[in-house]
């Protein structure tokens, strides 16, 4: 799960990054609302946090330009805590949900979470395919209750699948997905870890479409 964090207090910034790569995404930084806006109409993410209150753009204008632009990932806003007139503008604007400043790293993290759950129809933090148990608020995978010792990549891997279950998944899209815009990608790496992650899982849930790429579902919708 790839992450666009656009907020110009650099500290704030790197804590919100920290604390996201922590937990298992792979997070873009932007510093000011043009270069957000960028980023998040030329790179493909599964949401993202963006200030309110940017310069060069401001965050209103930016996720007005995205949404008018047809780019549907979810926005959580960032506002001050006084200015309910800016949350209200904010969600008028496109924002999926707001949180305001000051607040706590860990709300910010389950909101993201839930965003990005809503945005692949899951309302659960829990997502079940056959014997695979993911758990997205804990970062942690399961098969029969038994605990999976996974390297960031195939849990990353894991949770993309699981959470766009029953869709066929193209090599191009996982590793857009998969790594930051720095990262040297090359579609063919993530072969090995789709091979890895088969051994680990030990049950065939992954199945590959030959041309198209990856689909993951459990045994009774296979066909």
């Amino acid at each position: 799960m790839r992450i666009l964090v656009v907020e110009d207090d650099v500290n704030l910034n790197r804590q919100l990054s920290d604390a996201l790569k922590e937990a298992g995404y792979v997070v873009d930084q932007a510093f000011d609302g043009e270069e957000g806006h960028y980023l998040g109409d030329t790179e493909p993410y599964d949401a993202v946090i963006l200030d309110i209150g940017l310069p060069a753009m401001d965050g209103i204008t930016v996720v007005e330009k995205w949404r008018a632009e047809g780019k549907g990932m979810p926005v959580l806003m960032l506002t001050a805590r006084d200015r309910w007139s800016d949350k209200v503008a904010g969600i008028d604007a496109g924002a999926d949900d707001y949180v305001a400043k000051p607040f706590h790293v860990e709300e910010v993290l389950a909101r993201v979470r839930a965003l990005i759950r809503r945005a692949a129809g899951h309302s659960s933090s829990e997502i079940v395919c056959g014997p695979v148990r993911l758990d997205t608020k804990a970062s942690k995978a399961s098969v029969d209750g038994v605990a999976l010792k996974l390297t960031s990549h195939e849990f990353r891997l894991l949770s993309y699948l699981m959470h766009h279950m029953g869709q066929v998944v193209s090599r191009t899209e996982l590793v857009e997905h998969m790594y930051d815009q720095d990262f040297d990608r090359d579609s063919n790496t993530i072969e090995v870890f789709v091979g890895r992650l088969r051994k680990k899982l030990g049950v065939d849930l992954i199945e590959t479409v030959r041309g198209l790429g990856y689909r993951m579902q459990a045994p009774t919708d296979a066909h």
